[in-house]
């Protein structure tokens, strides 16, 4: 028909924790019409428990064997938009797989930023001390890096988040 094409039919959302994936997803899902995949919901899901439960009781090793299951899961999907769990891009195969499936937008949030958005319930595995996650932190950012887009998520609203995307869609 005679309806604008758009430059790329999936869209995947990276970025650390409490970086507002899941959020930026959602309201994208919503403007475009496209279906909304959380990969940390579909582990829950697929676990029938928690991510922090899984972490708790199996290890991460455990956790990132069902993570892979559910990305290859959405490997098919078009016309999708896929929350990736904070550490899901940074294993290199998984990378490589969701760099060739869609475009990829990551969120940038400071940490200063991120910590004051983390729960301190230990709901959140990797929410340790400040030293450690400020290296995890800077250890995934090389990982983020890859995505296609880059997306200032310093003082960004989702409203604003949402409209880079689309423009940079053409949607």
């Amino acid at each position: 028909g005679g309806e604008a094409r758009v430059r790329a039919d999936k869209v995947y959302i990276v970025g650390f924790t409490s970086a507002g994936k899941t959020s930026l997803a959602r309201e994208l899902g919503r403007r475009l019409g496209w279906r909304v995949e959380d990969v940390d919901e579909g582990v829950e899901a697929r676990e029938r428990r928690s991510v922090a439960a899984i972490f708790a009781a199996d290890g991460e090793p455990y956790f990132r064997a069902i993570e892979r299951q559910v990305v290859q899961g959405l490997l098919g999907l078009r016309e999708a938009v896929v929350a990736t769990g904070a550490g899901t891009f940074v294993e290199p195969d998984l990378r490589a797989l969701i760099r060739a499936d869609g475009a990829v937008f990551w969120i940038d949030v400071p940490l200063a930023r991120l910590i004051g958005r983390l729960p301190q319930d230990g709901s959140r595995p990797l929410a340790r001390s400040r030293a450690e996650l400020a290296q995890v932190f800077e250890a995934r950012r090389l990982a983020y890096a890859e995505a296609h887009v880059r997306l200032d998520g310093s003082r960004a609203t989702v409203e604003e988040l949402a409209d880079a995307v689309m423009d940079w869609l053409g949607a």
